[in-house]
């Protein structure tokens, strides 16, 4: 998740973001929607990011850090792809889920999806049928 401040352009080269911090939810994590679902995970989050307080007060944590503006425009085109985390799971093959809970996942996931482009899909018919649909006539 990023956060911008609408700010009008400067007339130095001077950037206006000096640091851009980070937060990495997920490296070694493994949400699902029925077994491992994605509720109080971003608590690490809130307590690291200090809500309310100067942002010199931010501390950085295993999954929170800030790297300087120079430090991301000399990566390959500002490419904001960071990572700093080890996956375990793409070292140890041995942890990762059994074929058939990978293959439930995957399920449960995309039933989900289905679900949700349903609503959309019926939104825009009825959006469309009101539209297509003669309006009334006053006496």
């Amino acid at each position: 998740m990023l956060f911008f401040d609408k700010r009008q352009a400067r007339s130095d080269e001077r950037p206006w973001t000096e640091r851009l911090w980070v937060y990495d939810l997920r490296t070694n994590q493994h949400f699902t929607l029925k077994q491992n679902p994605l509720r109080r995970h971003l608590d690490d989050f809130v307590e690291s990011y200090k809500p309310g307080r100067p942002r010199a007060e931010r501390e950085e944590s295993a999954r929170f850090r800030s790297f300087a503006h120079d430090e991301l425009v000399a990566r390959d085109k500002a490419n904001l792809d960071i990572t700093w985390l080890r996956d375990a799971s793409l070292e140890d093959l041995d942890a990762l889920p059994a074929p058939e809970v990978i293959a439930r996942e995957i399920v449960e996931d995309l039933t989900a999806a289905l679900a949700e482009f349903e609503a959309v899909a019926a939104a825009l018919e009825a959006s469309a049928a009101e539209r297509e649909a003669p309006s009334p006539v006053a006496d």
